[in-house]
């Protein structure tokens, strides 16, 4: 089973902030850091799950009505008195590409589902192949017409289609997003193995996220791997691996 860290160490640290992408690079072992990016108001590729900045920082609205500069002002509780900030797509690669240049990935979620955001594929492909990170990447989307736009700008990306449950993905990809990937929810296994026998089945999982505390539990990962998940999105890769 690979192990990805979902938005960072995401359990223990603000989602989605160089921080908890600092502590995900510090595990060896770990497969990859998923992630999630928008575009601000001016253009600019930004950090951040949530379509509104309410939940994670101190301010409110949806960030697609921020230019950057106005969310950098924006703070991001990181406990003892910290605090980080929303991040742009530039200084996570900044950050973590001498980990990707030793293996390491990074699965970039393409947050459209609610606002389309025009542009933000052409944007993302060309930061990509600017910094020569192509093999460094999956791109994911819940929005498959969006994984399709990416395949018509990089033959060669990789990327997984997103949706809760597992016969969905199938779905969407037999409808023509061309995608390499399955990544549905962890407990969105429907349909027997043999049905996606061959795709790498990367499994989502949500739910205690920073600062909720630990449950101190650790899933049994050999039931999910006879369901057919080869990787699995965790909050808390720490837990799993060093």
């Amino acid at each position: 089973m690979r192990i990805w860290a979902h938005r960072g160490c995401s359990q223990n640290y603000p989602e989605n902030t160089l921080l908890a992408f600092e502590k995900a690079a510090a595990l060896k072992e770990l497969a990859g850091i998923e992630l999630d990016i928008q575009l601000t108001r001016d253009g600019e590729m930004v950090v951040c799950h949530d379509e509104k900045v309410d939940r994670t920082t101190d301010g409110t609205g949806e960030l697609r009505t921020f230019s950057l500069s106005e969310l950098k002002k924006l703070k991001i509780d990181a406990g003892n008195g910290g605090a980080e900030q929303i991040p742009t797509m530039e200084e996570v690669l900044d950050l973590l590409e001498s980990r990707l240049r030793e293996g390491m990935k990074i699965n970039i979620e393409l947050k459209n589902g609610r606002f389309p955001y025009e542009g933000m594929e052409e944007k993302i492909i060309d930061l990509v192949h600017r910094r020569g990170l192509q093999e460094s990447i999956v791109y994911s989307s819940f929005n498959a017409l969006s994984l399709e736009h990416i395949r018509n700008l990089d033959p060669k990306a990789r990327i997984g289609i997103l949706d809760g449950r597992i016969s969905d993905c199938l779905y969407k990809l037999k409808g023509g997003c061309g995608a390499d990937d399955l990544h549905p929810f962890w407990q969105g296994i429907d349909i027997p193995p043999e049905r996606f026998r061959g795709y790498t089945v990367r499994a989502w999982m949500s739910g205690h996220l920073y600062p909720e505390k630990s449950t101190g539990t650790k899933l049994d990962l050999a039931p999910l791997e006879q369901k057919g998940i080869t990787d699995l999105i965790l909050n808390e890769p720490e837990v799993y691996i060093v």
